[in-house]
């Protein structure tokens, strides 16, 4: 097979409008309320949890698992599409959490820019940091918006300053706070040179028109600004537009540059202007690497990844959904499309597109759309989809465990239910299932200790099968490769109570201790301990 890509056709206009981003950020930074604004002013929805879809009211929530209800925390990744102004928006909510990092790294996959949220009372937090790195690494773009500005916040110099600084990224302001917390009035939007302003020009009240400007000055004329408040937002302004560098796409497609806005998701400030950036500037769907060559989205050919697989999303159906991202072509329901890793067609007869936990019917979508396939197993986070090419998506990791316990049936009747649910959880990413070779309870392994309980609640809830955990005698878990199959087999044969497999397959150690891994890799140079491994492999 050639391994160069063929020459494919201009990106038709239907391609080029998409628009398949994410949402980053810290737990508490108003991802969600973002995530339900933009809906809201994106037209998808009628007012904040009402869905206009098959012209019934729906939840909008995209935490809907119980779990995430009763905690106020998102510990999955969501798709919710929708239409502006001729724009289809593909938005990927993903998890706050960074017990769930595993799982947003896989969504990030799947997207062609990000959105960072920040809290601008506390900046640059934690799980800011690491998902912005993950993007770094993707080169994927970022537009950066700052919120809850009409609480009590750091001022927005020291803020641009930081980000600047921590992530070492050109910052450029597209909007700019007028006064914060107990001062807030309004937000300047710089793109176009107008205000905008509360409803009836009533303090702490949500958006409610927007005010033309001739010049930035003029905010000094309004009623309800004093002029110290003017007066601080013009100096910042001024101070930021001379320090900072102009808007370059280029700079920004590439990952260098970021635009900021500053805005309220709660009050409406700023969310119709994000979109409107992002509809702008955002990339529409990019090339994808695959083992053989790069796919053009352009490209006759559907292709398309899994990088996600939910279950029980219908808990009356006990249904089983991959979440799919195409990658190129046109794709049209009741298409054949080659399932590479088991080399046998399949017929996509129902594809959905999803609402958060609500779907419909997808009768066509093209690269960049996220469609749902429910299947029975049989498609797994890494595989690829095609209409006939053997291809193979990369970038699609498994991360080692940062813990391992042993689970507790309570009900031994129910062993079988509770396999049918690990292995369920397991193909969604909750939880990594490791099987012992020599025998034994299998070891379940997480990243973070919340994936734990949601494991206990999911099972508990949705298999009716409630379960404890307990200490595993191991701490670490490492695949293990070695270039001559000789030397790995020998290994193998010598450390048998410490060998297990994962649900591909692969061959796992399981270390007592870091001190025990580091000894094993010393004393064994020709065996290759992996922290990372590449889904499907």
């Amino acid at each position: 097979m050639s391994q160069t890509a063929p020459v494919g056709p201009k990106m038709p206009p239907e391609i080029a409008r998409r628009r398949t981003f994410a949402i980053i950020s810290h737990p508490d930074a108003g991802k969600t309320t973002l995530t339900e604004k933009l809906l809201l002013f994106g037209g998808a929805i009628q007012m904040a949890g009402a869905v206009k879809a098959r012209g019934e009211r729906r939840r909008t929530r995209s935490d809907w698992m119980q779990i995430e209800q009763q905690r106020g925390i998102s510990v999955t990744s969501s798709v919710m599409t929708f239409e502006r102004n001729g724009i289809v928006y593909n938005l990927l909510d993903t998890p706050g959490h960074s017990d769930f990092s595993e799982d947003t790294y896989r969504t990030l996959s799947a997207v062609d820019a990000a959105v960072m949220v920040m809290d601008a009372a506390k900046g640059i937090e934690s799980q800011t940091r690491k998902l912005f790195e993950v993007c770094r690494l993707r080169d994927i773009p970022i537009i950066t918006f700052i919120n809850k500005i009409d609480r009590e916040a750091e001022d927005p110099l020291t803020l641009l300053d930081q980000i600047a600084s921590d992530l070492a990224l050109d910052l450029v302001p597209m909007a700019w706070p007028v006064g914060m917390g107990t001062d807030f009035r309004g937000v300047l939007d710089l793109m176009g040179n107008k205000i905008l302003l509360p409803e009836n020009g009533e303090r702490g009240a949500s958006f409610g028109h927007a005010e033309a400007l001739s010049e930035l000055a003029d905010i000094r004329k309004i009623d309800g600004i004093d002029e110290r408040i003017a007066d601080r937002a013009l100096e910042g302004v001024e101070l930021a537009q001379g320090a900072l560098p102009p808007f370059d796409l280029e700079a920004f497609r590439e990952g260098h540059l970021s635009p900021v806005f500053f805005g309220s998701a709660l009050k409406n400030f700023g969310v119709e202007q994000l979109l409107d950036a992002l509809a702008q500037w955002a990339p529409g769907p990019l090339p994808r690497k695959a083992t053989q060559r790069t796919v053009e989205p352009g490209e006759d050919q559907v292709t398309g990844f899994v990088f996600k697989v939910q279950a029980n999303m219908d808990p009356n159906h006990r249904d089983r959904v991959a979440f799919v991202r195409l990658c190129s072509g046109r794709f049209k329901r009741g298409m054949k499309l080659l399932h590479v890793r088991d080399n046998k067609p399949m017929t996509v007869s129902s594809p959905t597109f999803f609402f958060g936990q609500g779907r419909e019917t997808a009768d066509e979508a093209y690269a960049g759309d996220i469609i749902g396939v429910p299947n029975h197993g049989t498609l797994r986070v890494g595989d690829t989809l095609t209409e006939k090419e053997n291809l193979k998506f990369t970038g699609i990791p498994n991360f080692a465990p940062e813990l391992l316990r042993r689970v507790v049936i309570q009900d031994a009747m129910k062993a079988k239910q509770l396999n049918r649910a690990l292995d369920d959880l397991a193909e969604e990413g909750i939880v990594q299932v490791f099987t012992p070779v020599a025998g034994g309870r299998q070891i379940l392994g997480v990243v973070g200790q919340l994936q734990f309980e949601v494991l206990q609640s999911r099972v508990a809830n949705e298999y009716g099968v409630p379960v404890t955990l307990e200490q595993s005698p191991f701490e670490l878990a490492r695949w293990i490769s070695a270039d001559d199959p000789a030397k790995l087999q020998k290994f193998v044969d010598a450390h048998r109570g410490e060998i297990a497999t994962d649900r591909d397959g692969a061959l796992v150690f399981l270390a007592e201790s870091a001190w025990m891994l580091k000894y094993k890799g010393e004393k064994f140079p020709d065996i290759k301990f992996a922290a990372l491994r590449e889904r499907g492999e």
